[in-house]
């Protein structure tokens, strides 16, 4: 019997996820197919590859010597792929996560650019917080994260996707001439990120000087609903320049000339280097292209 890039697939993933069931979500499949291939590997190398126990997952000692291998095997075939400019041949799916900023800003173009260079890989989108992204790339459950620092966790494979400013913008009608005061500020609602983000800290410590005032802070878990708020007069709001770019041509809000705004965003991709394909990682190369690309329309 004969040893497949399926079987050895299947080993890597339950190595890794130390679950069948797991395994077999990440790659699209059953948990009794993942089972069955395991099963056949582990009868073509004559040998026991792991042991399960209450549902956890173990190698066994010599597992542990072919898991690296296998982790070789994969990566050759990867190399073949790539060195045969044959992008066709990769398949499968993209767990891919990127933050409010992204969807707001060249995610359509990112995705256009992976079906052009990668047609039978399929993305699956999560968009979510930066520091849930950072999670799910620890767990494995994101393969590409387009997320902002700073990082709770080192990163292996890690590409700069540019910087955003911040600024403080409001609705027309709400009445703030000329370079605006804490005290201006103060009298509206302020719109932010969700609490335990960067950006609220950073807001809420700036405001926090002024003991005597008595700021209302509105957090939002969704940016995008922080946006519709400020666009309906509801309040002010410190958000990248480049995500309100459109309301800001059209006369929708208008930027308020105030002396301070958070740091800026810096973004990067960010995934597993060690154990993602080359076409995670040319992925993760894209997305730097289409940011750069980005960046230089603005």
């Amino acid at each position: 019997m004969r040893l497949n890039l399926k079987q050895l697939e299947a080993f890597i993933w339950v190595a890794d996820m130390q679950s069948f069931r797991r395994a077999a979500d990440r790659l699209n499949t059953t948990q009794p197919n993942i089972s069955a291939r395991i099963a056949r590997l582990e009868t073509a190398l004559n040998t026991q590859l792991m042991t399960r126990d209450a549902g956890s997952v173990h190698l066994t000692d010599k597992g542990r010597d072919l898991l690296v291998h296998a982790r070789r095997v994969m990566d050759a075939a990867d190399a073949m792929v790539v060195a045969a400019d044959q992008k066709q041949l990769v398949s499968g799916t993209l767990r891919l996560g990127v933050t409010e900023m992204i969807v707001h800003t060249w995610l359509r173009d990112y995705l256009r650019a992976l079906k052009e260079g990668y047609p039978n890989l399929s993305v699956e989108l999560t968009v979510d917080l930066s520091a849930n992204l950072e999670r799910g790339l620890e767990e494995r459950a994101l393969d590409l994260a387009l997320q902002n620092g700073p990082f709770q966790r080192l990163s292996s494979g890690e590409a700069p996707l540019g910087s955003y400013e911040m600024i403080w913008v409001a609705a027309p009608d709400i009445a703030l001439k000329g370079v605006a005061r804490m005290d201006d500020l103060a009298g509206h609602p302020i719109l932010t990120h969700a609490r335990n983000t960067r950006l609220f800290d950073q807001v809420a410590a700036h405001f926090a000087q002024r003991r005597d005032l008595n700021v209302h802070l509105v957090p939002s878990s969704n940016l995008a609903a922080c946006l519709h708020m400020t666009l309906n007069g509801m309040g002010i709001a410190t958000l990248p320049a480049a995500m309100v770019a459109t309301e800001l041509a059209g006369g929708a809000l208008r930027q308020i000339d105030y002396g301070w705004s958070p740091a800026p965003l810096d973004f990067y991709a960010r995934y597993d280097a060690e154990r993602a394909s080359a076409a995670i990682a040319n992925c993760a190369g894209k997305a730097a292209q289409v940011a750069q690309g980005y960046d230089q329309k603005r």
